[in-house]
């Protein structure tokens, strides 16, 4: 700024200048100039032209130096000032995403635990149910000599059974798999039956209710009845 303003006062002083030099012309100038004192006027104007031509000169050299003085420096305020834009708007979006994941988590965490939990819960109560009357319904059919409409019903409520278990399998629950001995972390041994032989301990001997995973957690164990040994 400070060299803008000594340009333009450079300019001003030439320009005062050249005023001052045209009135004392112009007050000096006879009616009839004689030709020793025109030869002297047009030497005199001669010397106003190199002088306002150099001035002139001076003030645009001074000029583009100013301005290539200051061209660096503007493009460097430039450059640092749509840096700090580009960093802050970095800066926003990483907040605006981390934002973004913790509320989808929130909310798949509420959905998960507030609703879905807790009907899956009663999914499973109504499995046990629905497989304990088929077993009943079953045992039932065995005692008659001509099931008839009891095997019917047998028949039906395992249909029922297989729909539930394709509801929950859509709901990613899934059956703990069969195994052969006991597994603390998915089974829950309801009692034990004694065997004098020490590899038949912790060997599997009825599943009584089955167990479930809910995305990969133990939701319900499988209860079971199992060997112990001594």
């Amino acid at each position: 700024m400070s060299n803008s303003i000594t340009a333009a006062e450079q300019f001003a002083s030439v320009m005062q200048q050249l005023s001052a030099e045209a009135k004392k012309s112009q007050s000096s100038r006879p009616s009839a100039v004689p030709e020793p004192q025109a030869q002297s006027l047009e030497t005199r104007l001669q010397n106003l032209e190199e002088t306002l031509s150099r001035k002139i000169d001076d003030l645009a050299k001074s000029m583009i130096q100013i301005r290539s003085q200051d061209l660096p420096s503007q493009f460097r305020n430039i450059e640092e000032s749509l840096a700090a834009i580009r960093n802050n708007e970095s800066v926003n979006q990483r907040l605006f995403d981390s934002l973004h994941d913790e509320l989808l988590k929130y909310r798949d965490n509420f959905v998960h635990e507030s609703l879905q939990k807790p009907f899956i819960r009663d999914l499973i109560h109504l499995f046990d149910d629905l497989t304990s009357l088929a077993a009943q319904l079953r045992n039932s059919g065995k005692d008659q000599k001509k099931p008839g409409h009891t095997a019917q019903w047998g028949d039906n409520l395992d249909n029922t059974i297989h729909a539930l278990v394709e509801i929950l399998h859509r709901l990613d629950v899934t059956e703990i798999e069969p195994k052969e001995t006991v597994d603390r972390t998915v089974h829950k041994v309801v009692t034990y039956e004694p065997t004098d032989y020490a590899e038949e301990d912790g060997r599997i001997v009825m599943r009584l209710k089955r167990g479930f995973l809910w995305r990969d957690q133990l939701i319900r164990p499988e209860e079971v009845i199992a060997k112990r040994f001594g």
